[in-house]
């Protein structure tokens, strides 16, 4: 059954659901939904409910039912991320979304490859944030991840001051055999708890960059004994937390 993101609240009036123009048309033109029939729908409260269509023109629906789904992993897991070339960022946001992300930082780092600034920066924020969306509604999850606008390694800093876990995915902790602390910073993690990776672009992060953060209180750590892509590493290290928090 489709899902889609809307806005209001269904355990209100159907009238206070409100769908974007997009929605409507992927419903009526795409979807080809007729009067009578059903699909899924999360409120802003990530309350899911079964709809009806009642009316095409305009677009109406009446809530069916209301579901409960425990989809959402048990720890907000942050990711930060280089900007890498290409459409790297875009599959990562789609894959990380679809293993559990809660929020995406795209960072400015010294070897990034590509730069982004003033409305370029706008419309790539809002081109990886309609992605999000549309993993959540493919892999039936209850909540969009937010995408927010590049941080600097100083903002961060300060933006992620109060969480329980700090790490930083470093390939000189893997070179030199370094296993133990993505272990012990899982296992630590509890209910509800915030845990954030910081990812490097293509070149990797640099030296100086990771003092910085140590400096913050990040931890190098290692993904394990091989060297992942910029695009692979932060779908490790979410798939490492579901494992953890998930299936043990």
């Amino acid at each position: 059954m489709q899902r889609y993101f809307v806005k209001g609240n269904v355990s209100e009036t159907t009238h206070s659901l409100v769908f974007s123009k997009d929605q409507v048309h992927q419903l009526k033109k795409v979807m080809r939904v007729r009067a009578g029939e059903q699909f899924e729908v999360v409120d802003d409260s990530s309350q899911l409910a079964i709809v009806e269509v009642t009316e095409l023109d305009p677009f109406e629906v009446k809530v069916v039912e209301l579901l409960e789904q425990k989809v959402e992993l048990p720890v907000s897991v942050t990711i930060a991320v280089g900007l890498s070339k290409g459409d790297k960022l875009d599959f990562i946001v789609q894959k990380a979304t679809e293993l559990g992300v809660s929020e995406i930082i795209p960072l400015s780092l010294t070897r990034n490859v590509v730069k982004w600034t003033g409305d370029k920066a706008d419309k790539k924020i809002e081109r990886l944030q309609k992605i999000a969306e549309e993993a959540s509604e493919q892999s039936h999850r209850l909540k969009v991840p937010c995408v927010t606008s590049v941080m600097t390694l100083k903002e961060l800093a300060n933006y992620t001051s109060d969480f329980e876990q700090k790490l930083i995915a470093y390939e000189e902790s893997a070179k030199v055999g370094e296993s133990l602390q993505l272990v012990k910073s899982l296992q630590s993690l509890q209910e509800n708890e915030r845990i954030i990776f910081v990812f490097g672009p293509e070149g990797g992060i640099e030296e100086q960059e990771v003092e910085l953060l140590e400096q913050s209180g990040y931890l190098p750590c290692s993904l394990g004994p091989r060297i992942l892509r910029a695009e692979t590493a932060p779908l490790y290290a979410l798939a490492a937390v579901s494992y953890q928090c998930e299936l043990l």
